[in-house]
């Protein structure tokens, strides 16, 4: 009957040091495994804003009025959606705004404001001031494909959306 004892106790033993073999197995990550890390995140946002008057100027010359019809709405071209116009959120009385969060992080970029009431500054309507990028007054420092090259503005924005001109 000892030996029957001894037996089990064994068996027992050699149980439970697989039960303990297999769940470190299975909890422990693999030699090649790396740790896992917080993916970086490949977009940003960007908030274009226009000041600008959202009515029409009266004072502007009949010589203005084919830009004006060219124009159309005050719009935007990114050239990170291939330069598309694409319409600003009109904010009455003084302000336009669009927001985007495809900004690629890190990768100059440029875009083109156009508005109505800059046809007599520019026959296209293309805006050379008063244009913000997430808070940050931007320069007019480059030239975007349009009717020609037309003024706008080139910029990159950091993961935070820390705008560099």
């Amino acid at each position: 009957m000892k030996r029957a004892r001894l037996g089990y106790s064994r068996h027992m033993r050699i149980l439970a040091l697989a039960i303990a073999v297999i769940a470190t197995t299975l909890t422990l990550p693999a030699c090649d495994e790396s740790p896992a890390s917080p993916s970086q995140p490949t977009a940003a946002t960007l908030r274009i804003v226009f000041s600008g008057a959202t009515a029409r100027r009266s004072d502007l010359p009949a010589s203005a009025q084919a830009c004006v019809v060219g124009v159309g709405l005050t719009h935007v071209h990114p050239s990170w959606r291939s330069f598309a116009a694409i319409p600003l959120q009109a904010v009455p009385p003084g302000r336009y705004e669009i927001t985007f969060d495809d900004m690629p992080i890190g990768t100059r970029v440029s875009f083109r404001v156009n508005d109505q009431n800059f046809c007599d500054e520019n026959p296209t309507g293309a805006v050379t001031r008063n244009v913000f990028a997430n808070d940050v007054r931007l320069i007019q420092n480059t030239t975007t494909p349009g009717n020609g090259d037309e003024p706008g503005y080139a910029l990159t924005v950091a993961a935070n959306g820390a705008i560099s001109q």
